[in-house]
């Protein structure tokens, strides 16, 4: 995990030093989007920087045919002043041809560092472990992907061509006025003095206030999505009212944020117009009395003023710039953060390769915890034989879910180890991890497409045919002949077109399909209605055949067809028998289904 990653996204009141490593991070990635493109953008700011030099040529083209092409043409020589019409006319022209090349070059650029960071973010946290996901919430992955990347497109597309081309024009005024009158120049370097103050006071106060306008929207988005994904149990527990107000409150901590940014620039812009106009009228009227003197023509007191007014144009340009910048600031901290987090469940070094497996599972030494110094699983050992069913069975909390998690190496162990065929996991390669283990849980995701699509999820280049041998054996082909378009019937977003249960069948064909070595039912029947579970049980069995399997499941229906039960609690195996022996004893598992045997009355 990043030094800054996850736990600390939400927080806006970072050290120092904390501050310091989160720019190094960003600055970091900013770096590796742009190498690439490296000589794009050297060509880009080349050809920036000669339009900038065309564009600030003019009020110095000015002066001279004010103080020479006038003179000149009252005798009679029209040549300097045509040659400085035309020299206006073309710099005119090759600043505006220009510009445009350059609007192009970076809009090209930066379209490609977006392609890039969005891939870079999509890939990378598909590739994080589970861990990283439970304790992520989606909406702050949406969050990332959307309103962040936003942010940053806005910097590139518009920000920087503001800012590059600011500077450049400031910076070329600046020595094009020192150059024509250093004295004007001289005025115009005792208002950086009051501009450089108020720029530090505006970006002091605004990156704190854009920070946490960046972590306001996340929450926003945050609270939408989780509301509009459990949409279900916000009407059935009738939350509208307690979502109304928590997200009202967001709304107004979002708007009170902003208001207080408006303010910001409701100084800063005001005051760049002030120290402006009060630099114009101090080169007025110092090179004023100089024309008077004779010390300076009145071409180049034009000239001056020009340069003076265009030098403080950009200022307001860079102030939104700055507005773009902290907000795209604040959302390239946090992907960078999110791109900083490595797995929890890394990719081995040297792989090691399993053409074949029997599904040999241990459990040796295992211990396991999701906080530390709070074990779920203390000084655990298992043995699963190949071929062997086991179920599973317990109080909630006991550790179940988190044994087949182990075996699924969604987890590793903090000690011990987990094996299969003798390989420690940390060791397979995922390929053949992946291959070898499926687990099937309550959820039962699908994904939007056919039906058959979601089947071949597990052998993709699966045909028709197996596919259909798939659900024909855990009972699910009739259902699907009966839906609309048969097994092209398209599920929709969340299984929409099917019910609970027949997204359970759907899964069931899906494991089948895979053909496992080692196959993880993780509540995996709960779906089902009574008329769908005693239907499933006949494909359960065809399904567990040959392989081996761990059940997890409430319903000690699912049980019976286990080889053997283990009952845990507190992380530990209690009892350990075949479902006979275990029931016919006087322990936890036959109390549990001398409770369900009532409950069926």
């Amino acid at each position: 995990m990043s030094v800054i990653g996850v736990q600390g996204e939400e927080r806006h009141d970072f050290t120092k030093d904390e501050s310091r490593q989160i720019r190094k991070r960003s600055l970091r990635l900013l770096g590796s989007l742009l190498h690439p493109l490296r000589w794009k953008v050297v060509l880009t700011m080349a050809v920036i920087v000669v339009s900038t030099a065309a564009q600030v040529a003019g009020p110095a083209l000015i002066a001279y045919g004010i103080d020479t092409g006038l003179p000149a043409l009252l005798s009679q020589n029209w040549f300097p002043i045509a040659l400085t019409g035309a020299a206006y006319v073309l710099t005119g022209i090759i600043a505006a041809a220009l510009v445009g090349w350059y609007i192009v070059m970076s809009a090209r650029i930066s379209q490609a560092i977006l392609i890039d960071l969005r891939k870079r973010v999509f890939l990378h946290t598909q590739r994080l472990s589970l861990e990283f996901h439970e304790s992520y919430t989606s909406g702050r992955i949406i969050s990332r992907q959307t309103s962040d990347l936003d942010s940053i497109r806005e910097l590139l597309d518009s920000g920087i061509n503001q800012l590059v081309q600011g500077v450049l024009y400031m910076s070329f005024t600046a020595i094009a006025l020192v150059a024509l009158d250093w004295k004007s120049g001289a005025v115009l370097a005792i208002s950086l003095v009051p501009l450089f103050v108020l720029t530090r006071w505006f970006q002091k106060r605004s990156q704190v206030l854009f920070r946490r306008s960046r972590v306001a929207s996340a929450k926003l988005i945050v609270q939408f999505v989780e509301s509009m994904t459990g949409i279900r149990a916000v009407k059935a527990f009738r939350k509208e009212k307690r979502n109304e107000k928590e997200f009202g409150d967001l709304v107004e901590d979002y708007r009170d944020v902003n208001a207080r940014v408006i303010q910001v620039f409701g100084v800063y812009d005001p005051g760049l117009v002030f120290i402006g106009n009060v630099t114009v009228a101090a080169v007025l009227l110092v090179g004023g009395f100089r024309v008077a003197d004779g010390e300076i023509a009145i071409g180049v007191l034009l000239a001056a003023l020009l340069y003076t007014r265009r030098f403080f144009d950009p200022m307001e340009e860079m102030a939104m710039f700055y507005n773009a910048y902290q907000s795209a600031a604040s959302a390239l901290e946090k992907i960078s953060g999110v791109l900083e987090e490595r797995p929890g469940v890394p990719d081995p070094e040297h792989p090691v390769d399993l053409w074949s497996s029997t599904g040999a599972v241990r459990f040796d030494g295992v211990e396991f915890g999701y906080v530390p110094g709070r074990p779920v699983l203390p000084e655990f050992d298992l043995d699963i034989p190949s071929g062997q069913t086991i179920a599973l069975v317990g109080s909630t909390g006991a550790g179940k879910t988190t044994l087949a998690k182990l075996i699924s190496r969604f987890y590793d162990p903090t000690a011990g180890k987990v094996t299969l065929d003798d390989v420690d996991l940390r060791d397979l390669h995922p390929k053949d991890l992946r291959r070898a283990i499926v687990m099937v849980t309550q959820e039962a995701y699908l994904f939007s497409g056919s039906v058959a699509d979601n089947i071949a999820l597990g052998k993709p280049d699966a045909t028709l045919g197996e596919i259909m041998a798939a659900a024909k054996a855990v009972g699910a082909h009739d259902f699907i002949e009966g839906l609309p378009n048969g097994y092209d019937t398209d599920v929709n977003k969340r299984g929409g077109r099917v019910s609970a249960g027949q997204r359970q069948l759907i899964s069931f064909a899906r494991a089948f399909l895979a053909d496992p070595a080692v196959l993880i039912l993780d509540e995996a029947t709960s779906s089902l209605d009574i008329p769908s579970e005693r239907l499933v049980q006949e494909g359960l069995t065809t399904l567990l055949a040959d392989r081996t399997a761990v059940i997890i499941a409430h319903r000690l229906s699912t049980v019976s067809i286990a080889d053997r039960v283990l009952v845990m609690e507190h992380g530990r195996i209690v009892e350990d028998g075949t479902p006979a022996d275990l029931i016919s004893g006087t322990g936890r598992f036959a109390q549990l289904h001398a409770a369900w045997r009532d409950s069926l009355v």
